[in-house]
């Protein structure tokens, strides 16, 4: 079996108002998306997550999204497009900026909410997206949604990828996410989570809801921080994939 890399969201809570339990978190994953001020979080989060993710040899990525910490970045916006490369290029400088204050290194980029899932249905605006950060940060490797736009944005690109599947979220049959309006698009039981990333990782594919299998290259499993079972699912999904033989290990990214 192969290594894979367990990633979640997390950094996302915003002055006195507290999301996740990202201290948990960051004692089972190797991978933390770390919110850029964005979407969600505020200086003070990004510092003390990144301290602690650090301290704990959890590799550390920035998480830009939407300027839209109301929505918390999950709703589709109409910006400029060099508004929006611009507001990447923010987001991406100072998660780096605050990595480096806290003696830490920025790993890679994952895009959140809305924007990732825009980026997955459209592949020039995922090349733009990748673009922006990388005229940042040109060493960052990028994780993408594997077997989207995202995916052959990076091919087309020619930089260090990852791609990534999700532990708590339910599959469409062409790759993407189901919508979260819609029944049983977030997955929450943890048993149940941690079963189908291992029937994944075994298949090397995505298992969709129709049940169609998308063979791709997994480098890294997701779940989101804000969910009330993050930590459950964390915990099910690392220890259903090690009873399989898989090792958690953070990715080193692939070559486009």
């Amino acid at each position: 079996m192969p290594s894979v890399d367990l990633n979640a969201d997390m950094g996302e809570s915003f002055g006195a108002w507290k999301m996740g339990d990202d201290a948990a978190l960051l004692d089972i994953v190797t991978s933390a998306n770390i919110a850029c001020g964005g979407h969600a979080g505020d200086p003070d989060v990004m510092a003390a997550t990144m301290r602690i993710a650090d301290a704990k040899g959890v590799g550390i990525g920035a998480h830009p999204g939407f300027m839209d910490i109301a929505g918390f970045g999950r709703n589709r916006i109409s910006v400029p497009r060099a508004t929006l490369q611009n507001q990447v290029r923010y987001q991406v400088a100072a998660s780096v900026g605050m990595a480096r204050s806290q003696g830490a290194t920025v790993r890679h980029l994952k895009l959140h909410g809305a924007l990732a899932n825009m980026a997955s249905e459209d592949q020039t605006l995922a090349r733009d997206l990748y673009e922006a950060a990388l005229s940042v940060a040109p060493e960052l490797i990028v994780m993408v949604l594997a077997a989207t736009a995202q995916q052959r944005a990076v091919e087309d690109l020619g930089c260090r990828w990852a791609g990534e599947i999700f532990a708590d979220r339910a599959y469409n049959d062409d790759a993407t996410l189901v919508d979260r309006s819609l029944p049983g698009a977030v997955i929450h039981d943890a048993a149940r989570a941690g079963a189908r990333m291992v029937d994944m990782v075994r298949a090397g594919a995505i298992i969709t809801e129709s049940g169609r299998q998308i063979p791709t290259r997994i480098d890294t499993i997701c779940l989101h921080g804000d969910t009330a079972e993050a930590v459950q699912i964390a915990t099910a999904v690392r220890s259903q994939l090690e009873a399989a033989g898989v090792t958690l290990a953070q990715f080193t990214g692939n070559a486009a």
